[in-house]
């Protein structure tokens, strides 16, 4: 029994003077005030962080939306204009300016309609590499 009194009072001397010293204490707490700073200042600046992208995507939004309202202002301004009543009043309901004639195309032949998609596919089948593509554009054939 004496030797387990003994060993703990040597544990708790040990304890005490060695483990609990007063500069070992101030030690053990201003670490762990250093840690609790660096979590909060951490945590601040991430929640900042989150603020800050947060206020550029409503900027943004707002932005966008005084635009679209901006360019529904003006179509309305150009809805109430005259140019557009007769424009819808000659779509619409047939009117026309007195002397006005009307012209009747015929549908395009099937040459006209082949004209364009030809011309396409001619430029589709010579591919350039881009040794080429810069040569013509360094020395433009006359």
């Amino acid at each position: 029994m004496t030797g387990i009194k003994t060993k703990f009072r040597r544990l708790n001397y040990k304890l005490r003077h060695d483990f609990f010293a007063i500069e070992n204490v101030v030690l053990m707490l201003s670490i762990i005030l250093c840690l609790m700073w660096t979590y909060q200042s951490i945590t601040a600046m991430s929640r900042n962080w989150e603020l800050s992208e947060k206020l550029t995507t409503e900027r943004k939004e707002f932005e966008l939306l005084s635009v679209e309202v901006e360019a529904a202002e003006l179509e309305n301004t150009y809805y109430q204009t005259t140019e557009y009543q007769e424009l819808m009043a000659r779509k619409h309901l047939d009117k026309q300016w007195p002397g006005e004639q009307m012209v009747v195309l015929p549908d395009n032949s099937d040459a006209a309609k082949s004209k364009h998609q030809s011309t396409a596919i001619k430029q589709q089948e010579k591919q350039y590499s881009n040794f080429e593509k810069w040569m013509m554009y360094l020395f433009p054939s006359h």
